[in-house]
């Protein structure tokens, strides 16, 4: 399987399909639940720039270095946010997992959670993945705990690794899981998948 294959993924909670200017009107609505695009370490869009933004991913795409999905709530069938392969690198079989927003409404939920196991199993046991990566902005608190709390072990920090449109430098943290950790990986986020579904 090509690693830049487009594909669709599907859990009890949520699907993971192919991104296209058709989610447009689901996600400008779930970037209005909680107005994502003005927290300032972030680089989600604000909704007038959401149409170059899916363009921006597609034609990534185009070019081998990204697999853009568009993450649908199973209850509502509506698009609730965004997610990538991204970074791919085939020839050493890694990739990173990001580019990644919910609507505030799902955040924290067993729906973030199935994501991220529908993701890494994918890239583990279908693609045979020797590492994945998450990176973020070293402010973005709530970024990196939900990267920690799946397992991901932090590699180190980028320091002013990269400028923000506003000229505000950026320290990226870099986080991985390795092909002998999924197994471990695996089984904590299916009993996080039982959990969350006990108290809903």
């Amino acid at each position: 399987m090509s690693f830049a294959e487009l594909i669709s993924l599907h859990g009890e909670r949520v699907s993971l399909v192919p991104l296209s200017q058709a989610h447009h009107d689901d996600l400008v609505e779930a970037l209005q639940d909680g107005e994502l695009w003005s927290l300032w370490y972030t680089s989600i869009p604000a909704p007038d720039r959401l149409r170059a933004e899916i363009d921006r991913r597609l034609g990534l795409h185009a070019q081998g270095s990204m697999v853009p999905f568009a993450v649908i709530e199973t209850s509502s069938n509506q698009a609730v946010g965004m997610t990538t392969f991204m970074n791919i690198d085939a020839a050493n079989r890694r990739l990173e997992i990001g580019s990644t927003w919910y609507r505030q409404r799902v955040q924290r939920t067993a729906l973030n959670s199935e994501c991220k196991l529908l993701l890494l199993r994918h890239a583990f046991e279908r693609l045979n993945c020797i590492a994945v990566e998450f990176r973020t902005h070293f402010f973005n608190r709530q970024s990196r705990a939900a990267i920690e709390r799946l397992g991901a072990k932090l590699d180190g920090i980028l320091r002013q690794h990269q400028i923000g449109s506003t000229g505000i430098l950026r320290d990226t943290c870099v986080y991985s899981i390795l092909d002998r950790e999924w197994p471990a990986v695996k089984a904590h986020l299916i009993h996080r998948l039982n959990l969350q579904g006990r108290s809903m």
